[in-house]
């Protein structure tokens, strides 16, 4: 009888096949994800974590030697439930289809980075393309926090709460729904917290930032601009129209020193600022006979560059209106002139006032201390000896004098009229004022300095609306700059009198829109005043006893008067901010 052959492969004798170590790594069945992970570091075979492994097919590319009865017998270990998983790839929605498009679409980007133009499209119908398309992805928006549905429905009795009954407009108001209780809570707050002036600001830049991307992109707003446009005859890019400033408290705060970068070794003669807003430059000569330059920021404030003219002591030192070049003038029958674009320096010619200027006893006779530009640039005033002021043609190049002034004595300060046309006005030792029409070259006016003595200087400002007279008593007179150059008019008669200094005074300096003007003394320590011109009072709050002002020489404000410089004898320039106009 045949016996069974599966009985005699279980009866008999058991044979142990030698197997590889690792050889039965594929039944991992009964592993966990850490025991995989050390299969994977020690022999090598494939990670799968266990709930991957129900979904994902590790295939190794090593070759096995099977039987012909071992063909796919790899499976017979895996439960019916590992052979088979559920595509859900059908129920996602459209927003995870685009992003999964998205993905593989950056994956193709990757592999072939080079992207082939389409004719006939451009850059901006890229642009409108993107924009259209955003819309069309569902966003969640999510409602503000402080949105309450139920506040409809609330009913709040305003007189029966002593604390509500300053939210009511009328004494018969009583009670008001959830959205009224709500605004009248915010007039309350707005009323008791003001909103501050950083946050005003800001709205109104956001609000002409919005109406000019609306004008530029609407056909119909940009034409209205046009006209208005022509319409002016100020630039394009004009800056807006100066705050008024408030007479009583002067909003400042100090900086680092303008020269701190390279401080002076004497005291310092004059400051001044480039005539230009876009060039932030300052000026400023020393005893030491060095001209520096600082590019002020408000910050490190960098030193620039330094010229030192030894055979003259600078006791004056301006900006050409132009702002190309650079006068320096002193105790000396000669000028240097410095040229900004070519940093060459130039020595004025020998002779160039003859023997009547440069010959005599005194030594204004061989100065050119008191000189002045007028508003075009094209000449130049220097005050001489006994009475006579020289007119030198600067258009021409050749610096020659073309004209000649006379008063009957020693002119001490000189400036162009603002309020007219071709006026230059002297104010001589006894306090006359001289008014020289230059085209007719002679004197069409004179008048006394109210009070009549010790007149030292006087200047006006820019916009031609005010004459101040400093003299030797501490008193500032300030006139009418229209009525000073009137023919027909008399005496022209002072709108106040300020007295707040008890010194000689040496500067007079106003600001670029003659809102402010500095008033200083040199001969006494922090004898310095800003004066509110439209009320011609000065400020109460600064500067205090404690501001570090010193023995103040000279003053100047920025081209749009967001820094003032004051230099004193200690060779320092302290540096302020304006806030009213930086603010701008």
């Amino acid at each position: 009888m045949v016996k069974n052959p599966r009985k005699r492969q279980k009866t008999g004798k058991p044979q142990h096949k030698t197997v590889p170590l690792g050889a039965d790594l594929r039944n991992d069945t009964s592993k966990d994800d850490e025991e995989r992970r050390l299969e994977n570091l020690l022999f090598g075979v494939p990670y799968a974590p266990e709930k991957a492994g129900k979904e994902i097919l590790v295939v190794s590319d090593e070759e096995v030697e099977d039987g012909p009865h071992e063909v796919g017998r790899e499976f017979e270990n895996l439960l019916d439930s590992d052979l088979f998983f559920v595509d859900d790839n059908a129920g996602l929605s459209g927003l995870s289809k685009a992003a999964q498009d998205h993905v593989q679409s950056d994956a193709d980007d990757d592999e072939e980075p080079i992207i082939p133009e389409v004719p006939g499209s451009d850059e901006d119908e890229e642009i409108s393309v993107i924009h259209q398309e955003i819309p069309q992805q569902p966003q969640k928006t999510k409602a503000p926090a402080w949105t309450d549905p139920d506040d409809v429905n609330v009913q709040v009795s305003l007189a029966s709460n002593n604390r509500l009954r300053k939210l009511r407009d009328a004494p018969s108001d009583d009670t008001v729904g959830g959205r009224e209780y709500e605004r009248r809570l915010r007039r309350q707050f707005e009323h008791i917290n003001p909103t501050p002036d950083w946050a005003s600001i800001a709205r109104k830049k956001r609000e002409r930032g919005k109406r000019r991307r609306s004008s530029v992109s609407g056909s119909e707003s940009g034409e209205d601009v046009v006209p208005e446009l022509l319409a002016s005859t100020a630039g394009i890019l004009a800056t807006a129209k100066s705050r008024i400033i408030p007479p009583s408290t002067l909003s400042i705060e100090r900086l680092r020193d303008a020269n701190q970068a390279a401080p002076a070794d004497g005291e310092i003669k004059t400051v001044a600022f480039h005539p230009s807003p876009h060039i932030p430059v300052l000026l400023t000569a020393s005893a030491d006979r060095r001209l520096r330059l600082f590019h002020i920021d408000g910050l490190t404030n960098p030193h620039a560059q330094t010229l030192h003219v030894p055979s003259l002591p600078i006791t004056n030192a301006v900006f050409h209106p132009s702002g190309t070049s650079i006068l320096m003038t002193g105790p000396r029958p000669f000028y240097y002139t410095y040229d900004l674009q070519s940093g060459a320096s130039h020595r004025s010619p020998r002779g160039l006032w003859g023997t009547t200027f440069s010959s005599g006893r005194g030594d204004q006779g061989a100065s050119m201390e008191i000189s002045s530009f007028n508003p075009t640039g094209d000449i130049l005033a220097v005050a001489g000896r006994r009475g006579q002021v020289h007119l030198v043609d600067w258009r021409s190049g050749a610096a020659q004098v073309v004209g000649e002034l006379k008063a009957n004595t020693n002119v001490k300060s000189l400036w162009w009229s603002k309020a007219g046309t071709d006026e230059l006005l002297g104010l001589t030792e006894d306090s006359q004022v001289y008014v020289w029409n230059i085209g007719q070259r002679k004197c069409v006016k004179r008048w006394q300095d109210e009070g009549g003595f010790g007149s030292r200087l006087f200047g006006g400002d820019s916009q031609g609306k005010y004459l101040t007279v400093g003299s030797n008593t501490g008193l500032v007179n300030v006139y009418n700059a229209e009525s000073t150059i009137d023919l027909e008019g008399g005496k022209p008669k002072t709108l106040k009198t300020i007295g707040n200094l008890t010194t000689s005074i040496s500067t007079l300096q106003f600001n670029h829109d003659s809102q402010l003007l500095a008033i200083a003394s040199n001969d006494k320590k922090d004898q310095m005043r800003m004066v509110h011109c439209p009320s011609l009072t000065a400020f109460g709050n600064w500067p205090t006893s404690s501001t570090p002002l010193g023995h103040v020489t000279s003053v100047d404000f920025s081209r749009e008067s967001e820094y003032l410089a004051i230099g004193n004898t200690r060779g320092r320039v302290l540096l302020y901010q304006l806030r009213h106009f930086s603010q701008q």
